[in-house]
């Protein structure tokens, strides 16, 4: 099976091919600000150096948040978009999901900006606690801005859930915003004052 795996939630933009257990490729990029401009010529270029052309594609796997807000939607769009061409399955996942070891308990942390970070916490890679925002982060969290691989790890963790068959379980492609929009605070606090 040939997954793509993506992900924009995070300050570094990552790409990934795997074809079973064999990570055929990846890149990472610098993606604030950019993420619209550099995420198809990313998937382009590893498509090309993989020579994997993308009707081989079986699955693509993407984050869906907490994260950058437009970043998000630039990696759901852009991946919604290919497989729907492709008549291809869509397993979408929180980013700290992707992240989430198996085999222990641990805590995923994110700058959430504000002062404040998007904490999530699970279980053997089962989430016990939603995303949610914190004052600080929580002690050894893994901390999804240092990591390089996370479209790997995205990839990595939707062969598991195929072969789990419970592709069903991550249809939904619903952002993971966790809190309002800079804009709609504003646009609140406006209607409030």
């Amino acid at each position: 099976m040939i997954i793509l795996g993506v992900d924009t939630s995070l300050p570094l933009l990552s790409v990934a091919l795997i074809r079973d257990d064999a990570v055929l490729g990846s890149v990472a990029l610098e993606g604030k600000g950019s993420r619209n401009e550099k995420l198809l010529p990313a998937i382009d270029w590893l498509l090309t150096e993989a020579s994997v052309d993308r009707r081989e594609i079986d699955l693509y796997a993407v984050t869906r948040g907490p994260g950058s807000f437009t970043g998000v939607r630039i990696g759901l769009a852009t991946v919604q978009g290919m497989a729907l061409a492709l008549g291809r399955p869509v397993c979408a996942m929180s980013t700290h999901e992707a992240i989430a070891p198996s085999g222990s308990r641990s805590a995923v942390a994110d700058d959430a900006g504000r002062g404040e970070f998007y904490v999530s916490i699970y279980d053997d890679g089962r989430e016990v606690e939603a995303p949610h925002l914190a004052p600080e982060k929580p002690q050894g969290a893994i901390i999804a801005a240092d990591l390089h691989d996370v479209a790997i790890r995205c990839a990595q963790r939707a062969l598991a859930i195929a072969r789990a068959d419970r592709l069903g379980e991550y249809a939904d492609a619903t952002p993971i915003y966790v809190r309002l929009a800079e804009a709609d605070v504003k646009l609140q606090q406006k209607r409030d004052a």
